[in-house]
């Protein structure tokens, strides 16, 4: 997107994200309903707070969100990568 790469399943840490920028340091995560779950819900959290501890700006969307509002999703993505490209420069 706009000239970055974004790597597929890339692990951090002990966590894997759904999508990494290495060079804006963006992580993109795409939730199913197995998020809903309090469990999986409270190791998100903890695992956003990790993310952050490490420099990484994160992005959550919910799968439903992405297929119904595919547009919006990428606009937000877009300007995320627009403002951090930005503050890299």
């Amino acid at each position: 997107m706009l000239g970055f790469d974004f790597t597929r399943q890339k692990p951090i840490d002990s966590y894997i994200v759904d999508f990494f920028c290495s060079k804006l340091m963006l992580a993109i995560e795409i939730d199913g309903y197995s998020h809903q779950l309090e469990e999986v819900y409270a190791k998100d959290v903890e695992n956003s707070r990790r993310l952050e501890e490490l420099g990484i700006k994160l992005l959550r969307f919910q799968d439903v969100e992405v297929f119904q509002n595919t547009k919006g999703v990428l606009q937000v993505i877009e300007n995320t990568v627009i403002e951090l490209s930005s503050i890299a420069d």
